[in-house]
């Protein structure tokens, strides 16, 4: 109870006196204290871990009135931080008050998940809401996360409103991006970092860039559009590689700019022994931990990546670092950088740490929906490290 007083949403099945067993995965259900005290509505699912995901405190119905408030307020934080854009989050789970939903929007394309049999079982009412009020072309299901497993869910992808005639195009940050909304990463393009490319600005006039893990290029244009010298992007996905080339001639960038397919791990430390050199290092790779087992292994990566980028660097360069792992929160991302660069044995102070954009927002009462760590770290010679 206690967790649920402080903002949370989730109620594990541990935590359960007793629950009615003829209930189907993701049935709405009234929620009391074991003492009887009113508690909220919410929805079941008992498979899941997270047996309970409260939807409201109060007694309202959850209905299509209730959806359809929750998706208005959704959308008027959005049009008030990002007025006028076309890309970003519309609706982020928990922290919009839907659990389990995830709405990206692309134009006139949105991109959904239903990662609960909560959501699940109320997708073609709100499929019908938000065809109603945005008038989209598309709506797409990108019901392919691992995550729909663990509540019982297929993997699944499909349309559920109008239909897709013509690639997805945004602008973002007054850019060209094509978005690969059936294959690509996420639902389509790295829309939490759409904030965070704004650091480049200063740090990357006339830079060597070298961006790591690229996918569809978003870091390496941008760095070009505030003044690099030149980017070479890198990506084992040769799909990610094939739609960066793409982003690069629709800026059009492609003289300056050069994307490959390559692993990265054992590519950035081939660069470092053959004593290739960048002022400037981006990067970006996909979580490296999806559960909280997989934490240990991660680690090891971030700090593998970040030894070789750091070595990797030009004396006095730049580093941004980040990792979009839940489970690695601020302070354990924080110590990796440490022990790379003293295993580099080189000193950086922290310029900047920020985390997703604000079209992500982080509910205070729900750590979890904060997972994107993005350092900047500039190298330093105060003070030097100790040489034993």
């Amino acid at each position: 109870m206690e967790r649920l007083q402080g903002g949370h949403c989730w109620i594990y099945s541990n935590e359960l006196v007793r629950a009615p067993k003829h209930l189907e995965p993701g049935q709405l259900v009234n929620i009391k204290s074991e003492s009887g005290d009113w508690v909220g509505r919410g929805y079941y699912n008992p498979i899941s871990t997270i047996a309970l995901r409260l939807l409201t405190s109060d007694r309202s119905p959850i209905d299509e009135a209730f959806l359809d408030l929750r998706i208005g307020e959704a959308q008027a934080l959005r049009e008030r931080i990002f007025p006028g854009e076309e890309a970003y989050r519309l609706i982020f789970g928990e922290a919009d008050g839907l659990p389990g939903l995830i709405v990206d929007r692309y134009g006139s394309v949105l991109v959904a998940q239903f990662l609960t049999a909560g959501m699940d079982r109320l997708c073609p009412a709100l499929v019908s809401l938000l065809a109603a009020r945005f008038k989209p072309s598309a709506i797409l299901a990108r019901n392919d996360a691992a995550s729909r497993r663990r509540e019982g869910l297929p993997q699944e992808k499909k349309i559920l409103y109008g239909e897709l005639s013509s690639p997805v195009v945004i602008r973002k940050n007054g850019l060209v991006f094509e978005v690969d909304v059936w294959e690509g990463q996420k639902t389509g393009f790295f829309l939490d970092q759409g904030e965070n490319y704004s650091v480049l600005e200063g740090r990357a006039r006339g830079a060597r860039v070298l961006d790591a893990f690229c996918y569809s290029g978003g870091w390496g244009i941008h760095a070009l559009s505030y003044g690099a010298e030149s980017v070479l992007g890198l990506d084992v996905s040769d799909r990610a590689i094939g739609l960066a080339r793409v982003n690069a001639l629709r800026n059009p960038m492609q003289e300056r700019i050069d994307f490959r397919q390559e692993e990265l791990f054992e590519g950035l430390r081939r660069r470092q022994k053959a004593s290739e050199r960048f002022d400037l290092i981006v990067l970006d790779p996909p979580s490296f931990a999806k559960e909280r087992g997989a934490t240990r292994d991660a680690l090891r990566g971030y700090k593998e990546i970040n030894r070789s980028a750091m070595l990797l660097l030009s004396s006095g360069g730049t580093l941004i670092s980040c990792s979009c792992s839940h489970w690695v929160d601020a302070q354990s991302f924080r110590k990796v950088l440490a022990e790379a660069a003293r295993d580099a044995r080189r000193p950086f102070r922290i310029s900047a740490w920020r985390t997703q954009g604000r079209d992500h927002p982080i509910a205070l009462g729900i750590p979890e929906t904060q997972y994107l760590q993005c350092a900047i770290l500039e190298e330093s010679t105060h003070p030097p490290l100790y040489q034993p």
